[in-house]
């Protein structure tokens, strides 16, 4: 699909999210920048999406999200009154454009820069079979170790790998997602494998 031509986001319906900063500027530079994303994050899209994994990058992201059901779209305030599929997508979309807007102004003043941060359109693919699913959770968590931050995926702080091994409470769907490997102990033995090459090319910027 063309980057002119972006997958509608529909309910019930899973995506891989990604986007780029916006030149050769980094979009993250501090501890309290990834922070401050993730908190605007579930500020804004976490009302609209589920989340299944994430890894932030200095200069990327990646994230796993399903748009959540119809039904409960509509008991959420601005959607209740929506009418057609492209309206719809485009008020979840606007929901991610949020997101960015609203880092982008507080990056730029922190950092006292000027212009867009990310690149326009942010890019969306549709997950549609388990396969799939389960290859980019893999790709998303070992993104650190293919562009060469760290040898050993655990040691990024920035994505949602450890997670899977806590109790905190989380936003994440950890259930959903170790039910896709089986049990946790596939779930890691999965991502001690090497990252399937032909998925990092499909899912290069």
């Amino acid at each position: 699909m063309s980057i002119n031509t972006l997958e509608p986001l529909e309910p019930g319906k899973y995506y891989h999210i990604y986007n780029h900063a916006n030149g050769n500027d980094n979009i993250f530079k501090t501890d309290a920048n990834y922070l401050f994303f993730l908190k605007r994050y579930a500020f804004h899209v976490a009302p609209v999406a589920d989340t299944f994994a994430y890894c932030l990058m200095p200069n990327h992201f990646h994230l796993a999200v399903r748009i959540k059901s119809a039904a409960e779209l509509a008991n959420l305030q601005g959607l209740e009154d929506l009418e057609g599929l492209s309206a719809l997508s485009d008020h979840l979309g606007q929901q991610f454009s949020n997101l960015f807007n609203s880092y982008s102004k507080a990056f730029n003043k922190q950092q006292n820069r000027r212009g867009a941060l990310f690149v326009p359109r942010f890019r969306r693919k549709h997950i549609d079979n388990d396969s799939y699913f389960r290859e980019l959770i893999h790709y998303i968590h070992f993104n650190p170790v293919h562009h060469g931050f760290v040898k050993d995926l655990r040691e990024w702080k920035y994505t949602s790998f450890e997670s899977f091994f806590s109790e905190k409470a989380s936003l994440l769907r950890r259930d959903e997602v170790i039910s896709w490997f089986l049990n946790r102990e596939n779930f890691l033995s999965f991502h001690q494998q090497q990252i399937d090459g032909k998925m990092v090319l499909e899912l290069e910027f």
